[in-house]
């Protein structure tokens, strides 16, 4: 059973962000993909979300409209979606949905985007919304170095 939809405003991050979305990933990366050891400490995460991903980045963020504060992170980068990432407990309800219609918007040409092979609801997700398969890698080129695979939507 879904829950209802939640009542979030999207919005640019901006510097004073950078924190709360990282913290985001954090949470979410952790909770999605429990076997998937991150090669980065939370402290190099949180310095690579304020010096890289929100200053150079087209980052986005969702926010709780009762004052929950950030639930969600996705980062453009050209036609890549590089981030989708929710807080654990705002899963399935229609920001993931919301993320992806304003990423294809963005980017009218096509998407592309990487994910684990492990992450499966991720995939559902994903071709739920038109994404397809396009290479299958060992990992090899990944910093985790965990087997992915890349998606993409043409339109």
């Amino acid at each position: 059973m879904s829950r209802p939809e939640a009542v979030v405003t999207l919005r640019r991050a901006t510097a004073p962000d950078a924190a709360a979305v990282a913290d985001v990933w954090l949470r979410s990366f952790a909770a999605a993909l429990p076997t998937v050891v991150s090669p980065r400490s939370g402290d190099d995460v949180r310095a690579y979300f304020r010096e890289v991903v929100v200053p150079l980045r087209e980052t986005w963020m969702a926010e709780a409209a009762d004052g929950g504060g950030t639930v969600g992170v996705m980062v453009l980068n050209g036609n890549l979606l590089s981030q989708l990432y929710l807080a654990p407990d705002w899963r399935g309800r229609g920001i993931g949905d919301r993320f992806v219609a304003l990423a294809k918007e963005r980017s009218p040409e096509g998407l592309s985007l990487w994910t684990f092979q492990v992450n499966k609801p991720a995939h559902r997700f994903y071709e739920r919304h038109g994404f397809v398969a396009v290479e299958y890698t060992d990992g090899s080129g990944n910093e985790e170095r965990e087997p992915d695979v890349r998606y993409e939507w043409r339109p």
